[in-house]
Parts: C-alpha cells; structure tokens; sequence
C-alpha cells in the first residue's frame, strides 16, 4: 500500500514547499527582542480572506494584567496552526506592533475519485473527511488516502494504491482527486493448525469463519483476507474447545504471512489444548442470609461425570442470576469458581451466590436506529429504566438484538450515571437490510422442477414485525402462500403467526390423483426455555381431490359396480343376452349384458381405488383442527449439526366443526454426536398414530403416507397398504401407524478442500406403515356395499382371464393388502453444502419389502435462492 501527492500549480506547490513554520525560531527572536507590552486588540492580522479578524485574535489569550508576554504569543501561535486553517502563519514586529501574517489554506471546490470500480464514489465520500467547501488540509488528504485504503483492505485488496492528486483552480480553490488502482483480491491461499492432536484441521476448519480460496470462492467471501476475523476465529476455536473440555486451552497466535508468489496469506493457528476435564462435583454456596443456593440447582445446565463445557457454565450462571432476581434478590451475583485435579482430569465446580454492589439503572440510551422503533429494541430487556442492574440480563439483551438479524453491530456499553450507584446504558446499534427477493429454484425426484418467486421483510415498518408473499410453480406443484408474524403479541414475547395458503398437487408416477388446497392457520409459538420451545395452533383448511375422467368413469357404465375384472372381449361375446336385473354395454362395436349386476365394465380401461373414487364423489371436504408442537433443541448447529438432540412432538385434533375428525400424533427425534476422525453419527427415530374419534370414518387423504422419508430406497407413497386390483391404478391408501429407525454415519472427503462442502453417507433405514382404517365399500348410487372388503386380497377375485363365481359376492368392495412387513435397507448419500442450496443424492437397495411395494433406489433433492 503506497501514498503519494502530486500539485498541480506553481503557486501552491510553492507554498506548500517554503510555507512550514518554524516555531522555535520565533521563540528565539521573542525572546532575544525587547519586552513590550502588547494586548488583544492591538494585533494586527494581515493575508486573511475568509477568517475573520477577530477569530484569529480569539486564539490569544492575555495574562491576568491583560497583556501578552511572549510564552503566550507562541501558545496562539500553535493554537492558530492547529486549527488547519492556514497553511503559514508567522508573527512579525513592526514599529513595537504585534503583526500575524496568515496564509489561508485553500477551498476545496470539488472531490473526485478516479479508478474506482469495486466501491462507488458514494462508498467512498461517506468515509473521508475531505468534503467539498470544506478547507483543504494536507494532514487531512494523507488521512483520507489512509482510509480509502484501509476499506479496499477491508473487502480483500492489499495491493491497493491511492494517489491524492490537487489541482489548483482560480480564487485560492483546489480540486482534490483521488486516484485508485484497486489490485486484485488478497485471498487466503492456506489455513494451518499447531498444536491440535484432539481434533483435526479438518474438523477445527468447520469451526472458523475463514476459508482458504477455491474454485467456489467467488460465490462467497470467506476467504478474503480480514485480520479482524482472523482475531475473532482465534475466539471460536477457544470457545469451541473450552465447550468440549478442554479447560486450559490456549489459542497462542494466529500468524499471518503474505505469499508472493501464491498472491495470497498464509494464516497459522498455535494452539495448545491441554487436557480434556471432566466434571467431578458441582456445588452451591452464598454469603447471603436466608438464601438457599441449592434452589438454583434446576437452573444449571451442568451435570456431574459431563465433559466440563464453559458455554454451559455461562448459561447456568446466567439463569441463576435471573432466576435470584425473581426471588427477589435483585443484586445478587452468581460466580463461578472451577476447582481443577490435575492427576484425575477432573474440575470441581461451584457456584457462588454474593450480594453485588446496589447499582440501578438510570437511563437506556438508544443510538444508530434510523429505522426501528425505540419500542422494538426496548422490549428485548428485561429490565427497564429505574430497576436493578443485572449484567446477566443485559448480556442477554445483548445476544436477543444480535439474533433479531435487523443489525450489523449491537454494543451495549455502560457508564457512570449521575450519582455512584446509578449507571448508563448504551446501546449502539448498526443497522442493515432487512428485506429479501428471491428466486428460488430445485429439483427432486418427487416433487420434479420446482421454482419459487418470494419477497419477505423481516422488520416490516420498522416495527419488527415478519412478513412474506411467495409464488410457487413446478412441474407437479404449484401454490401461493402469504405469512405474518407479529413477534410480541400484546406486548408478551408470544409469537402471533398468520398463514394463508393455496396449493395444488399434480398427479404424477407416484399418485394417480390431484389435491387442491386451500387454507388459513393462526398459530402461537412460546419459548419456555432456551432449548425448548411450543407452538399452539388452529388450522382451517378445504381440500377436494381432482381425476382424470378415464379413472372414474364407473358411474357412466350401466353396471355401477365395483368388480376388480376385466373381461375378455370373448366372454363379453359369450355372455351377451340380458337379464332383468342385467345392463347392457357397447364395447368396440360389440353389446353385452351384465347378469351379474356386478358392473364388470369399471375397470375395463383402468379405474382409481375406490378411497379415492370415493373422496372425489363427496366433494370438497372441510378440515378444522387444533394443535401444538413441542421443540427440545440442543444441536450445535442447525444447518450442519454435529453434536446435540432434536425432537418434536406434535399433536392434531381434527373434529372443531368441519367436516373431517381425527386425533393424529407424531414424534420425530434426532441425535447427533462426534465420533472419531471428524465422522458424525446420527440416530433417528419417528413414529405416528392416527385414530379414530367416535364412528365416524377417517378419510384416506387424512391417513400417513410413506416412503424414502421414512424407509430410503423405496418411492414416494411406496410402502404400506395399498390397492391391489391388477387392473387399477393400484393406489398407496396410507396407513394409521407407522414407525422407522435410521443409523447413519456422515463422514468428510479428507481428500477435498473443507471449503467444497462435500461429505459422504451411509445407513441403515427400517420402518414400517399398516393399519389402513378409511372407507372399503361405499354406497354410491347403483353400486353394491355388502360384501365384505378383501383385507390382503382374495384369489377368487383376481382371475387373469375368466370371471369367478359371483354367488358368493367375494369380489365387491376394496380389495387391498395390508401386511405389517418391516422394511429396510441399506445405503450411501453424497451430501453437499453447496453455494447453489443443501443437495442430497442417495442410493439404497431394499433388504426387506412388501409384496406389492414400489421401490425406488436412487433419490435426488435440493435447490437454492439467487
């Protein structure tokens, strides 16, 4: 990085040159000349054009007699050099007159910047100090040339050089010109580790916000070169040790060194990890009266024979804190104290509860907000003005604004108030864009193309409030959804969210059948802890299904039955006179009668299952349902987690007016955990049941339908009970229980970049989906109801050329196999977190399946925003 000037103008560069004062010098003649009495206003001031006369004299300031002795005409004299104003000013005797001889400095007409083509001119102006009409300074343009480089440095372009240039113009004015070569960006070519023998480079680059460069880097900017987030990746890596046990861990340094001939840094983390602690006891003790600190035990997050986790300790310490608040001990302070036994490896832990000093706040002072309401940032304390200071509470109001994702930089600062027990609060803020456009785009194997148009607002005027609009479109589904989220309804941190939504499925390989959808869903999320979290919700919704005419064209056959047979165009022949209770059917030129009153003619160019045929009959149906979710959370991650348990708990209870009545639960549960050589494990576990509310008839749309999401290697709506007509479309029916287990180990590609994103998969998947309880005859006009449904099939029924006995009604109704058969398989994903979206490829191969299931071994799915 290089600074240079260049002048333009002989006049000024004259100046510049020859016009440097010497202070000392004018001392020395001060000093040597003959003491005279001079005051204020008997200074003459001469060459000054815009200054005014008595500005200049302002600057000298007499002795208690009112006189100026020569220390204080050197002191203006400095003081009036100081100011930037001039570019010489000089003090001279004349005849026993104190003259000051100014030489002004010049009017900067206009600023300019020349080569810039990363950051705007406007970029730029905002951080210089040199501003047009304003007094041009040398001091100042050095400065200014300083900062333009230190923003090019900060976007990852060290080898920029900025040339102030002056070019002089009529009337003591100067045109400031900046002249730029921006360079090539500065990357980070390599990122190394000393000292680690826990954990892997590897494992440790997953933790940093630094990335070396790669053929992907140009969609992201992690690998610029930033030595403030070199610093704070030296934190992370503390932290992330200090979470895993690693109690005297010391991240040394973080080396950098410029490579010229990789043109890019060299980055070195020394880190010394010591020994990994457990924790051996955890106890509770306080100085202050009629307190018992073993209350505080619930709220610890710390548990005897655990790894010890600093991040734990701190969160303990802060809910103690909250929690002795509530019980009204407003100062009382929780201090953790770690009692370490080298030989065992073991860390003894206590808690200490004092009486803090009696501090209150005095004032919230909000600073940087142009945009939010005061009122937005304000509800984020649980502490207002007037009450007792609580670092913990304020450390927690901290972490709640960096989490609303509204600010680039949230600071909360204290200083001293008015008196000794009274404090400020800061809270200096940075804000940034909240709103998004997107177009997003993926492709699955289920769900083919897909595309989605979406605007969303994360602080809607300003008032913190959420809303989104989005278009879908795709080869089998396309929809329409608004969203709106009130985040403190009534002034409770109780999230008020409203969905309406219109969808529609197309029939595909998968389903024979399309849904349209259309509905609204109040819904309300609490945060009972900060792992667990509820939401309660109503949802209101119509759904109808849509067919082909081809595959519910029974009805406009005489017969109206529901016979799975499709007779040969003989035995039509054969069986052509009538009966009384017989119809007769035209078929490529032929007629023939149907004796059996049976309407062998259903099936005769393939027909949807009866549940369906059915659903599509009775029309739109009305679905009105209360429910709530349950949230326990403690990945260490949400996007890539390698550590932690989720679970959700969900419970619908369909039956609050509407059409429909169910009771439908569901449990999905996920545990991560880091096993050796940066290889992640993951166990997953889901289950469900759906039953009945008094008699009343549960709907097939309304059974679970399962495949690759519960069992990989099978296909959508691929296992479970099914329609087993050979001349249908031999439709999934769904099932009222289902369970699956999965064990997956997720492992890196060592060989590649950490940057790439590519990990390797492989599992292990079980489950099973049974129990169909929705409609097996059904009374539509003309058609028989009697028989009795074929649970698991009937071989009088599926004949492959001739019509079986009818006497015995055996074929009528559905006719469907419903075996509780474990299905399993065994597989391996490549997944990708890549920067065009989450992309997962699978392949698997059945162990165990069905009779009648559809396998699919290859799956594919992902997409992005752009």
């Amino acid at each position: 990085m290089k600074f240079g000037m260049r002048v333009r103008g002989g006049l000024l560069a004259a100046l510049i040159m020859f016009a440097v004062p010497v202070a000392t010098a004018l001392v020395a003649t001060f000093a040597s000349a003959p003491a005279a009495a001079q005051t204020v206003a008997s200074i003459e001031v001469e060459g000054n054009r815009r200054v005014e006369v008595e500005t200049i004299r302002s600057y000298f300031k007499p002795g208690p007699n009112g006189q100026l002795d020569a220390g204080r005409i050197d002191d203006g004299l400095k003081a009036l050099i100081e100011t930037g104003l001039f570019q010489d000013v000089k003090i001279n005797r004349d005849h026993g007159r104190l003259v000051v001889v100014v030489v002004e400095n010049p009017v900067i007409n206009r600023v300019a910047f020349e080569g810039n083509k990363k950051i705007k001119d406007e970029q730029l102006s905002a951080e210089i100090q040199s501003k047009p009409r304003g007094t041009f300074s040398r001091p100042m343009v050095q400065s200014d040339a300083q900062r333009i480089a230190e923003i090019y440095r900060r976007s990852g372009r060290y080898d920029v050089h900025v040339t102030p240039e002056i070019i002089e113009q009529p009337n003591n004015r100067v045109d400031l010109v900046f002249t730029i070569d921006e360079g090539g960006k500065t990357g980070v070519r390599s990122i190394d580790f000393v000292g680690n023998n826990f954990y892997s480079s590897y494992r440790l680059k997953d933790v940093i916000k630094t990335h070396e460069t790669n053929w992907l880097s140009f969609l992201g900017s992690g690998d610029i070169y930033d030595p403030d987030r070199v610093e704070a990746d030296r934190d992370l890596i503390r932290r992330f040790y200090l979470k895993h046990g690693f109690a005297d861990v010391q991240v040394v340094a973080a080396l950098t060194e410029y490579d010229p001939e990789k043109k890019g840094f060299l980055v070195t983390f020394k880190i010394e990890e010591g020994q990994q602690y457990r924790v051996a006891s955890v106890k509770y003790e306080t100085t202050i009266a009629n307190f018992d600190p073993n209350a505080l035990s619930n709220f610890s997050y710390v548990y005897v024979g655990s790894l010890y986790n600093a991040e734990a300790v701190e969160k303990s310490v802060e809910q103690m804190q909250i929690e002795a608040s509530r019980r009204g001990y407003a100062f009382a302070v929780v201090r953790p104290r770690g009692d370490r036994n080298f030989d065992a490896h073991t860390v003894s832990i206590v808690f200490s509860v004092d009486e803090g000093p009696r501090t209150y706040i005095e004032r919230i002072n909000i600073r940087g907000n142009s945009r939010t309401r005061d009122y937005v940032i304000r509800r984020e304390f649980d502490i207002s003005e007037g009450d007792a200071y609580n670092r913990a509470l304020v450390d927690r109001a901290e972490r709640r604004l960096k989490n609303l994702d509204y600010f680039k930089e949230v600071k909360i600062t204290t200083e001293p108030g008015s008196s000794s027990d009274r404090v400020v609060l800061n809270v200096n803020l940075e804000e940034k864009s909240t709103g998004d456009f997107s177009v997003s785009g993926g492709y699955s194997t289920t769900d083919g193309a897909l595309a989605e148009v979406s605007i969303s607002e994360r602080n809607f005027l300003g008032r913190g409030l959420f809303a989104k609009a989005a278009v879908t479109y795709g080869q089998y589904a396309r929809g329409l959804s608004l969203s709106f989220v009130e985040p403190y309804l009534l002034d409770y941190r109780i999230a008020l969210g409203l969905d309406a939504y219109y969808r529609e499925q197309m029939a595909n390989n998968y389903i024979a059948y399309g849904t349209k959808t259309v509905g609204f869903s109040p819904r309300l999320g609490l945060q009972l802890r900060e792992d667990l979290s509820m939401q309660l919700r109503y949802s209101i919704y119509q759904q109808e299904i849509s067919l082909p005419s081809y595959l519910a064209n029974c009805n406009n056959n005489p017969g109206n039955g529901l016979l799975a047979f499709n007779p040969s165009p003989a035995w039509v022949t054969a069986n052509r006179p009538g009966t009384a209770n017989g119809g007769t059917v035209t078929d490529g030129g032929q007629t023939a009668t149907d004796t059996s009153g049976l309407g062998l003619w259903c099936y005769s160019d393939g027909e949807a299952s009866l549940p369906v045929r059915k659903e599509l009959s009775e029309g739109a149906a009305i679905t009105s349902a209360i429910g709530y979710t349950l949230n326990y959370n403690t990945l260490d991650n949400n996007k890539n987690p390698t550590d932690g348990l989720l679970i959700d708990f969900k419970q619908d209870f369909a039956g609050v007016g509407g059409d429909v009545t169910y009771l439908k639960s569901q449990i999905d549960a996920k545990y991560y955990a880091p096993l050796v050589s940066d290889i992640v494990g993951l166990i997953h576990l889901q289950g469900g049941i759906l039953n009945k509310i008094g008699n009343d008839e549960l709907r097939m749309l309304d059974h679970f339908q399962m495949g690759p999401n519960l069992v990989r290697g099978f296909a959508p709506n691929g296992i479970g009970p099914r329609d087993i007509n050979p001349f249908g479309t031999q439709d999934a029916i769904g099932g009222t229980k289902y369970w699956g287990a999965s064990f997956e180990l997720q492992m890196p590609f060592w060989f590649l970049p950490k940057e790439v994103g590519l990990k390797g998969a492989v599992y292990a998947d079980a489950g099973g989906l049974y129990d169909y309880q929705g409609p097996t005859t059904w009374a539509a006009t003309g058609e028989l109801t009697t028989p009795a449904s074929q649970k698991g099939g009937n071989s009088n029924c599926i004949p492959p050329t001739q019509p079986p006995a009818f006497s015995s009604g055996t074929c009528t109704g559905l006719v469907y196999n419903d075996s509780n058969v474990i299905r399993s398989s065994v597989g391996i994903g490549l997944i990708w977190a890549s920067p065009f979206g989450p992309l997962r490829f699978d392949y698997a191969v059945p162990l165990t399946k069905g009779q009648f299931d559809r396998v699919q071994q290859f799956k594919f799915g992902g997409g992005t925003s752009f």
